[in-house]
């Protein structure tokens, strides 16, 4: 802003002019920074003569040039980062919002160390996802940068869930995540929803002269709250997953031809008549990966490892494949799946089903008698299956003996276990959580909650897929050294743990009475699987496991690649799952021009797509997790009043988690409810008594009883009815 000129005065009646009421105001605003100021306060301090209008523009103006900010009850105050003190660089930075329940976010910004704090008045309209531009500061006397945000570079969505309320004469939604205000509806854009129905809004502007509120028509009426298919579906929606596919995605769908151009098969090498099988959960419905097995006349063995060839049918820049890019990823939760691709291509096209032709996409290895792979053949094949196991079918054959196919079952079983060993001997992880699972009745209300065993049958296909991952991406890795030109690929990667989170997790393991070797990446390995198999004896211990899990870097999908520590491969991707995963169709349409010729894809494209997958696939989890923690909560419903065996698995001011045994279902026993009161230690691995002295630790084992349950909140209420040692 220019200076005022000296000798410069008033115009005629006292006036200041627009530029002169600016610099008047901004040298008030500077003098008591902390103050707050409405137009008539400023009027009056100033002994000002221009009117209320003049003051406002005059403030507009400090606010577009960011000397001032608005405030709540029409006030104004000074910018923070023009605060006398503030180390303010003017340079305007770009980041990803992170927001917190009060609204406020913390922004990671590339060029800054550590993550910018926003506070919700200086969010812009700015929402949790989106790719800002922002200013940042560091306030005097805190080491903690600061930030506003100047400029919403790109949504990360437009779409939330809520639930409606209808005034008179307008209507809001109250969103369930992610916009920290309501957002105001003009009731001929509400469609046909009734007032308390959950809906899907879409936010269409911002109004507001001092603070600006979101504005939006309703686009989807899901209906009353309260169901449990409703509250599926509002998982799926706050995590950003659309329910249905497009019109053009579905006519392009069923356009698809189910029969297999015969000069398609003539282009591919033949297997329809090598023995091949799928093994899959029961109740699956795409099968995308088959195995075939046969003995060569040098008394070798080759093993096919069958991929739905996805690629053949969704072709870039299809609306298919925008859609399967805007998903990346199915979404399975407890009792529905929301597929990447529509069923006529997962559950049809592309679905290995026994006694069909089938288009596939393989990676051939030859075994010699000790099991060392001799030879491995990458290409595109037709196969037809001749059996389609469960796994509890499969697993009957291997411990019988006896079946289809069991001598080959068996060598694979051979074969597989072979490959695990290998692994684990150059420090592969154990990640064998527990996963739970549940059994629903005809409404899909939970009856049962188990523990998932995991058998050979799992694992005998679960390491002939690690095996072709890891060697299409070799494969790829070797090309690119051999032609001396990198080949930008999508590498599945995963870091190394966080030292400070090891050690914190060997110091919990220590209270547990294990000790745990963490001088080298390979000795944390080993330590990890070594708490694995203690768990198994000690049931107290499995609390370790998903400590363990979180003390890890998340595995993400990235061109830059690092290796895969948790499995101990140098190069590792995801090839052998597209139809449930876009990471994967990305893999065959780069592999497949490198298998006869050289083909590079532009690698800064191919790391936006990365980025995009990764975190698709973390929303992905987390809607899982919810509809699991929403299941649990549902079936513990039918319970409250009854006693379980539990055991101590998390500690807060407030109480302990509590994870009853068997079910994993995990709730809260507040200190409120208990005898004494109870001291937390600052590690918040124990609490001790004030009065008894009584220590309780995580992993100790307890009985509580069910008193309460909030399934809006997911929430389970106990009440402590005593630990093991009062028996």
């Amino acid at each position: 802003m220019k200076k005022r000129k000296k000798g410069s005065g008033r115009n005629k009646g006292g006036k200041l002019t627009s530029r002169q009421l600016q610099a008047v105001l901004l040298k008030l605003f500077r003098s008591e920074p902390k103050k707050r100021y409405n137009p008539k306060q400023l009027i009056k301090k100033l002994q000002l003569e221009n009117n209320k209008d003049s003051i406002h523009y005059a403030l507009e103006q400090l606010i577009a040039d960011r000397y001032i900010i608005p405030l709540e009850d029409y006030k104004f105050k000074l910018s923070p980062h023009r605060t006398a003190g503030s180390d303010f660089s003017g340079k305007a930075y770009e980041g990803i919002i992170d927001m917190t329940r009060t609204g406020s976010a913390y922004v990671v910004v590339e060029g800054q160390a550590q993550d910018v704090f926003v506070a919700s008045k200086y969010m812009n309209t700015a929402l949790h996802g989106d790719r800002v531009k922002l200013r940042v500061w560091t306030p005097r006397g805190r080491r903690k940068p600061e930030g506003e945000v100047l400029e919403v570079l790109s949504r990360a969505r437009d779409h939330f869930l809520g639930t409606i309320t209808i005034y008179p004469k307008y209507a809001v939604v109250a969103p369930d995540s992610y916009v920290p205000e309501d957002i105001k509806v003009d009731l001929d854009k509400i469609r046909d929803a009734k007032n308390g129905d959950k809906v899907v809004v879409k936010i269409t502007g911002w109004d507001g002269l001092e603070t600006l509120h979101p504005v939006g028509e309703v686009t989807y009426v899901l209906g009353a709250a309260g169901s449990h298919d409703i509250e599926m579906k509002s998982i799926l929606l706050n995590a950003g997953f659309n329910l249905g596919f497009s019109e053009a995605a579905e006519r392009e769908a069923e356009a698809l031809p189910t029969a297999i151009p015969e000069l398609e098969i003539a282009l591919r090498r033949d297997l329809r008549t090598t023995t091949t099988f799928t093994i899959d959960p029961f109740n699956a419905r795409d099968f995308d990966d088959a195995l075939s097995y046969r003995t060569l006349p040098n008394g070798e063995v080759e093993v096919g490892v069958h991929i739905a060839d996805v690629s053949f049918y969704v072709r870039e820049g299809m609306a298919l494949d925008k859609e399967a890019y805007e998903r990346c990823t199915s979404v399975y939760l407890v009792d529905r799946v929301l597929p990447m691709l529509p069923e006529k291509i997962s559950n049809e096209l592309c679905s290995l089903r026994p006694n069909e032709d089938k288009l596939t996409f393989s990676a051939i290895f030859t075994f010699d008698k000790n099991h060392k792979i001799t030879s491995r053949w990458f290409g595109k094949t037709v196969i037809h299956s001749d059996r389609r196991f469960t796994y509890e079918e499969a697993q009957e054959v291997l411990e019988t003996k006896e079946g289809d196919f069991a001598k080959e079952l068996k060598h694979l079983n051979e074969l597989a276990t072979h490959l695990r060993k290998q692994r684990f001997k150059h420090g592969s992880i154990d990640f064998d959580s527990e996963e739970v699972q549940f059994r629903l009745d005809e409404d899909g209300v939970p009856i049962e909650l188990f523990v998932k065993e995991r058998k050979e049958a799992h694992m005998l296909i679960e390491d002939f897929m690690l095996l072709a991952n890891r060697e299409v991406a070799t494969f790829i890795n070797q090309k690119g050294e051999k032609e001396g030109m990198e080949v930008p690929f999508v590498y599945r990667i995963h870091d190394e743990p966080n030292p400070e989170k090891v050690e914190e997790l060997a110091r919990f393991a220590r209270e547990m009475g294990v000790e745990m070797n963490t001088n080298t990446p390979k000795d944390i390995a080993r330590s990890y699987n070594r708490l694995a198999k203690l768990a198994e004896k000690e049931p107290g211990l499995k609390i370790l496991a998903p400590i363990a899990i979180r003390t890890m870097a998340k595995a993400e999908y990235n061109p830059d690649n690092i290796g895969h520590y948790g499995l101990a491969f140098q190069y590792y991707t995801h090839f052998t799952s597209p139809i449930r995963r876009y990471s994967d169709v990305l893999v065959h349409r780069i592999l497949e021009p490198n298998l006869s010729g050289s083909w590079r894809m532009n690698k800064a494209k191919l790391a936006e797509q990365c980025k995009r997958i990764s975190s698709q696939e973390r929303k992905a989890m987390e809607a899982e997790r919810e509809s699991v923690k929403y299941k649990q909560v549902e079936f513990i419903e039918q319970h409250i009043g009854e006693v379980f065996t539990g055991f101590v698995s998390g500690i807060i001011d407030r109480g302990l988690f509590v994870e009853l045994e068997g079910n994993r279902c995990e709730g809260m026993v507040a200190f409120s409810t208990m005898d004494e009161p109870f001291d937390v230690d600052s590690s918040r691995l124990r609490v001790k008594g004030v009065y008894s002295g009584k220590v309780y630790r995580i992993g100790d084992p307890i009985k509580v009883r069910v008193v309460d349950t909030n399934l809006q909140r997911r929430q389970i209420e106990m009440v402590w009815v005593k630990d093991f040692r009062e028996e």
